[in-house]
């Protein structure tokens, strides 16, 4: 569908009007939106992530007040979560005999500033080893593993009139 810019000179390329082709790079849709804020002299984060409220801090030996995980706790949480879900949401559509799955992660800090996540994944269940193998296998694709390991881009987005003091 094409539109026609307004009678009052609108440019042939506003969002009104703009106009699809086939060769167009496919948009990107928002899938989580997070806001995060910082407001006082220490290091706590207020995060809200649609109706749900979290913090972030440091601990004192950094400077924090260890009121919250780290953002790195975060990290992590987010990659068991997703894993763990991921392997249920899987398990009960074979209808496999997955009782309880348990996430063991860490983050660990190498020469030259490098750095690595290990994972240990539990399994609780009566289930053969075909199975175990193929929810392991599955883990290895969960979206946050694919992010985190895929090194994922974060792209700086404009400014929306944010206040500037």
């Amino acid at each position: 569908m094409t539109a026609t810019p307004a009678a009052t000179g609108a440019a042939a390329d506003t969002p009104d009007t703009v106009t699809a082709t086939a060769t167009a790079a496919p948009e990107f849709v928002r899938s989580a939106a997070v806001l995060a804020t910082s407001t006082g002299e220490d290091y706590r984060v207020d995060i809200r992530s649609g109706r749900h409220h979290l913090t972030a801090d440091e601990p004192a030996s950094a400077g924090g007040g260890d009121t919250a995980t780290t953002p790195i706790g975060l990290l992590l949480s987010a990659l068991g979560s997703c894993t763990a879900i991921t392997l249920r949401m899987y398990a009960q559509r074979k209808q496999w005999p997955l009782e309880t799955v348990r996430v063991h992660l860490g983050y660990e800090k190498g020469p030259d500033r490098a750095a690595r996540i290990t994972r240990r994944i539990d399994l609780v269940g009566d289930l053969d080893e075909a199975q175990r193998a193929r929810l392991l296998d599955i883990a290895e694709r969960t979206p946050v593993t694919l992010a985190v390991a895929g090194a994922t881009p974060v792209v700086a987005a404009h400014s929306k009139g944010a206040d500037r003091a």
